[in-house]
């Protein structure tokens, strides 16, 4: 007999199969060869490729206005197939990182994310507390979203392994003005906490061409109460029999994924978040067909992250330190047990880049980025405090100083413009990241200033590459695009450093290159066929190597030795159109000696648990994605895909146990499904579904309790959205995400059912 969730499962997946008949979430029609290499026409940021051998997923701005519940640019890839983003709530600032097929949550420096050809990863770090820089990026502004699946063209670096997300922004043909306002809200219940948590968000934008010149302008503000997302917490074990402490009432008694019991003594990390971000942007047409493009950003980001203590002393007041006494067991409190936080940052980003578009013998385009931390504090108490407005002793951590700059130089080379037999693209990169982060004391937590140090983290890495590749059409219905990268990788200037003691770290440099390949063949009627493969080298971040602790003799958490992940990842692909339907099914593998995760050295005494080198990970899937247009009533469209992943530890000299265990935070199975009626010229409303299948957040999936704190379930997710035009320029929509009121985990709690209603006025 099926369980619950395989019949869930299997309901859901059996229902994609009366849509199978599409390749892609939405139909690429600016894309006119799907297979055999991909040609990009139309006007595109620089950072895409003219030839792209992968498979690629398109979403274009009419798409995100009738489909989805948008409020942050993360939410446009909600259906996407098998990428998921690990949004707490709305305004997710450090956590909102994205999974693709073989890479989970817990890896976002395997996915690459731009912006009108900016780099919005942050590769600073790979791992919850890196996320994308998604907030300077509004839905409004988005003209299409592009994303390439796998490290296959040459124009990436192996941070490309999973995925690569490219936002083209639009700039005005003539005078517009734009102003929407979004309300959002939801009633969250969990262990002990009941409440209401939402909010409010407001963007304006105005923009104009006047011949060869355009610019916009546009500024949003956010103000959202997330739910808490933490849980201070006991295991029971741990108690004390018959020792001293004050008797206190309210602890939730639960279960750890381990199905060890635990207490939940009260909920943290309850945020709410104020962000105003405004970008500036200016096109000049220099000639006919080159285009020079600034851009400038800024994003700004106070918040406080309060927390409640779920127990009561015999007088009935919440009590936060000393020592508890719970049936009978005695527990100690510690300052972090309910320490809030409040963070400042301010973070600017410049871009400039001439492109030129003759589609004649040459091309050529230059980029530059620089994204720069021009405040990031965040402040917390280093003894208990009764609220987060409670002035006492605490740290300061100051990351000023801390970003990254890019620079991108390439050419287009056509031999013969008119047949395109061959089409050559070259150019060189240069990506510079630098950590810069002091932690100090500060006699007042909340408005105090940094006095002595009691720990530093300083580095640099640089990655420059050399990169071309040729797609050649060697005859009517065959295409090859061949590729090669060429990468020189520096580490230097490292440091570690604690109240007493500095360690330094000299440099490190280290080269490789990565040979990639595709071949596609169309010849038969209504298919396409291909065939992809590539090498990828996802260098140690900056982070991975100096943001550690210096504990004793050893380092923890970082590690300065660290080799780069090496992965060899390959494709096939049939794809079938016929008329407005279409289908696409892409098995894909993946194998990646010295994967960098965090895990325990169990081979030396004491154990050293930090980053290291996972020997050998591999990644065996399945994909099937599909579409309809006027799917059995005209005017109702089908969107749906379905992945199988199985990704499995194949050797592990450090940890022997998490040998032949599943790789962290990549479920078994994905799925989407999404259906939008056009009722009439205004009117469109649609449904859509969201499936993940089990997962493990360990190594060695000793986490098997999934819905509870810290694990991570599986899920069915419904959301639904309607929106009305009034007239030309006034529109309004409603929505609900989490329709079915769904709760589940990722080790913090996802949002429950959220109610949105916006109104936009577009000239």
């Amino acid at each position: 007999m099926a369980t619950p969730r395989r019949a869930t499962r299997a309901r859901f997946i059996a229902s994609l199969a009366t849509i199978a008949t599409s390749a892609s979430f939405a139909q690429q029609t600016s894309f006119p060869e799907k297979l055999g290499g991909v040609t990009v026409t139309g006007p595109r940021p620089s950072s895409l490729p003219l030839e792209i051998p992968t498979t690629i997923e398109t979403i274009t701005r009419k798409q995100i206005d009738e489909q989805i519940n948008a409020t942050d640019a993360e939410d446009v890839l909600k259906y996407f197939p098998s990428l998921i983003v690990r949004k707490r709530y709305i305004g997710d600032y450090d956590h909102a990182v994205l999974g693709s097929r073989a890479s989970g949550t817990g890896n976002s420096a395997r996915s690459l994310l731009y912006a009108d050809g900016m780099l919005l990863s942050n590769l600073l770090g790979n791992g919850a507390g890196f996320t994308p820089r998604w907030g300077l990026v509004m839905p409004e502004e988005i003209e299409r979203v592009d994303v390439l699946y796998g490290p296959f063209s040459a124009a990436y670096p192996g941070n490309s392994v999973g995925a690569v997300v490219d936002f083209g922004t639009r700039m005005p043909t003539g005078t517009e003005a734009h102003a929407k306002l979004n309300f959002f809200n939801q009633h969250f219940r969990e262990r002990a906490t009941d409440g209401r948590f939402g909010g409010s968000e407001g963007s304006v934008a105005l923009g104009s061409r006047s011949g060869p010149l355009a610019w916009w302008i546009d500024a949003t503000r956010l103000d959202s109460e997330g739910q808490p997302v933490s849980f201070a917490n006991r295991l029971q074990s741990a108690g004390v029999s018959g020792g001293a402490g004050v008797p206190v009432t309210g602890a939730f008694f639960d279960q750890n994924p381990k199905y060890q019991n635990w207490y939940l003594l009260g909920s943290t990390t309850q945020t709410h978040t104020t962000q105003d971000q405004a970008k500036v942007k200016l096109s000049y047409d220099l000639a006919p067909a080159v285009t020079a493009t600034y851009v400038f950003g800024t994003w700004k980001n106070d918040s406080v992250r309060s927390t409640t203590s779920y127990l009561r002393d015999a007088a009935g007041h919440p009590v936060v330190s000393g020592n508890i006494s719970i049936d009978g067991f005695a527990y100690a409190l510690t300052a972090s047990d309910f320490a809030p936080t409040r963070s400042e940052f301010e973070h600017d980003s410049h871009g400039l880049s001439i492109k030129s578009a003759t589609r004649g013998n040459w091309d050529f385009a230059a980029n530059a980025s620089l994204y720069a931390y021009q405040e990031d504090i965040v402040r917390a108490p280093t003894v208990a405090v009764a609220s987060a407005s409670t002035s006492e002793a605490g740290t300061i951590t100051d990351s000023k100083g801390t970003g990254w700059i890019t620079l991108a130089a390439k050419a287009t080379w056509r031999p013969d413009p008119a047949v395109n037999t061959h089409i050559v693209e070259f150019g060189i990169q240069r990506d510079a990241f630098k950590l810069r982060t002091r932690v100090s004391p500060a006699a007042d937590w909340i408005a105090g200033g940094p006095t002595s140090t009691v720990a530093q983290f300083n580095g640099d890495t640089d990655l420059t590459s050399l990169w071309a590749q040729d797609a050649w059409r060697f005859a009517p219905d065959w295409k090859a695009i061949v590729g090669l990268r060429s990468e020189r990788w520096t580490a230097h200037d490292g440091q570690i450093a604690n109240a007493t003691r500095l360690l330094t770290y000299g440099s490190r440099r280290q080269g490789d290159v990565s040979p990639k390949a595709a071949v596609g063949y169309t010849g038969i009627p209504d298919w396409a066929l291909k065939a992809s493969v590539g090498r990828a080298l996802r260098f140690p971040t900056v982070s991975e190597l100096y943001q550690g602790a210096i504990v004793g003799n050893v380092i923890s958490n970082s590690d300065p030795n660290l080799k780069p992940e090496r992965s060899w990842t390959s494709e096939l692909t049939a794809e079938r159109s016929v008329d407005s339907h279409s289908v696409r099914l892409t098995y894909f593998h993946e194998r990646t000696h010295d994967a960098l995760y965090s895990q325990t050295n169990v081979n030396v005494t004491p154990n050293v648990t930090n980053i290291q080198n996972v020997d050998l990970i591999r990644t065996n899937g399945i994909e099937l994605s599909a579409t309809s247009k006027d799917w059995l009533f005209k005017g109702v469209d089908l969107a749906g895909s379905v992945t199988r992943a199985s990704s499995r530890i194949l050797a592990d000299a450090n940890f022997p146990t998490a040998v032949g265990k599943l790789q962290p935070r990549v479920p078994d199975w994905r799925a989407n499904l999404l259906a939008t009626w056009h009722a009439s010229s205004r009117l469109t409303a649609t449904i859509g579904a969201r499936y993940s299948g089990r997962q493990y957040s360990t190594l060695d999936n000793s986490d098997p309790n999934a819905f509870t704190y810290t694990g991570f379930s599986s899920f069915v997710v419904v959301d639904t959205r309607v929106r009305y035009c009034f007239d030309r320029n006034w529109s309004g929509s409603v929505g609900i995400d989490n329709l079915n009121n769904k709760k589940y985990w990722a080790f913090h709690p996802y949002p429950q059912r959220t109610y949105l209603a916006g109104l936009a006025y577009d000239l």
